[in-house]
């Protein structure tokens, strides 16, 4: 079995701009009333200006529908002082002892408010919260989708109408923004909630770990992921995992190693098709030209990136760069005919393994030819 065939003679960018294309950009509108004699760089200064403003002012809406389903009253602040007062001592006496529960006060405050926020909606066994998932989590990320990324999906028809399927992409961007992303492009295009299968870090961090299990998200285990589709649920996987998050700029649209097929053994065990998916535009956001390995292992975290903007515009460097997505899911590739047994044959998982990976670098080479600008696509 093999993905489907692309010509690789042409660079990944294709043609520059205005070789070999029947629309020449010298023309070509960039932004709303832009043509022929603008140049191409105040056109595409103007049209990320309205990005930005279109940007804002869906998160000015935003906020307010979150604020109004975020009740702030003195239950919820009581937390907030204690870590307040214990960091005061902290600094006041410099006694660290005052922080030692720190990191449980942190947690507790996650809860809470997460527990304020979907107000008291019932969770599943995975700690999922579909009122939080649907009122809270998805309005956050829109802003960013629709207006931001200006996200394109394309063959949503692929994702199961209802029952089990697991999505497989390829991950990168430094922060795992191709992952909610999807999270909304399943949602908004398909109505099927994402069940993400994350890395043990986004499990265990203060505050982010129970909101990520009331969004939807567990730890990507075989275990859980075999569950989760016997119940009929789509997840999602991102095999290269932290290779492909943090891999260098130079390495970009390339994907990494697939492990050993997990996934596979798992669609196979559940009998639950798998969806290829490619993500493009994620690698732009934060360009990774180096990293901190010293200062990482010290903090515990996979790598902590340099970045032409951080750390040398400190807070600024964490706005991602305004890059136009495609997320394309591919035709999914059934399971069920191979029967349970096939998840311990090593050469049929190896062989879909191959094909899932062979179409998704496939599908990104084909979608980044036909990409004329990083910002505008």
């Amino acid at each position: 079995m093999r993905g489907p065939e692309f010509d690789l003679s042409q660079p990944l960018g294709g043609p520059r701009w205005g070789e070999g294309r029947r629309d020449s950009r010298s023309d070509r509108i960039v932004g709303e009333g832009f043509l022929g004699a603008t140049s191409h760089s105040d056109a595409a200064a103007t049209e990320i200006g309205r990005i930005v403003d279109r940007f804002l002012t869906s998160v000015r809406d935003t906020l307010g529908q979150v604020m109004e389903a975020l009740p702030v009253d003195a239950e919820m602040l009581g937390p907030v002082r204690d870590v307040a007062r214990g960091v005061d001592v902290m600094l006041a006496t410099g006694d660290v002892s005052a922080l030692s529960g720190l990191v449980d006060a942190i947690n507790g405050v996650g809860e809470l408010i997460a527990t304020r926020v979907t107000g008291g909606y019932e969770v599943d066994e995975f700690g999922f919260d579909e009122h939080f998932h649907s009122t809270i989590w998805l309005p956050m990320w829109r802003p960013l989708f629709e207006h931001w990324f200006r996200v394109e999906v394309i063959g949503a028809e692929n994702i199961p109408a209802e029952g089990a399927g697991l999505i497989v992409s390829n991950h990168a961007g430094v922060l795992p923004l191709d992952a909610m992303m999807t999270t909304v492009a399943v949602h908004d295009h398909s109505g099927r909630a994402l069940r993400l299968l994350a890395a043990d870090l986004a499990m265990t961090l203060p505050v982010s770990a129970p909101l990520a299990r009331r969004a939807g998200a567990t730890l990507a285990c075989a275990a859980d992921a075999e569950r989760l589709l016997e119940s009929g649920h789509v997840v999602a996987v991102w095999p290269e995992g932290y290779k492909g998050l943090g891999k260098p700029f130079s390495d970009r649209y390339r994907l990494q190693r697939f492990g050993r097929g997990g996934f596979v053994s798992t669609a196979l065990d559940a009998g639950a098709p798998i969806i290829p998916c490619s993500v493009v535009g994620s690698e732009e956001i934060y360009p990774k030209i180096g990293e901190f390995s010293p200062l990482a292992r010290l903090l515990g975290v996979p790598y902590l990136p340099i970045t032409p903007t951080f750390p040398l515009l400190g807070g600024l460097g964490g706005i991602p760069l305004p890059t136009k997505w495609t997320i394309e899911f591919g035709e999914p590739i059934e399971t069920s005919h191979l029967g349970p047994d096939a998840g311990d044959d090593p050469m049929i998982v190896f062989e879909i393994t191959d094909q899932v990976r062979e179409t998704i670098q496939n599908t990104l080479f084909r979608n980044l030819a036909r990409r004329g600008s990083v910002f505008f696509g």
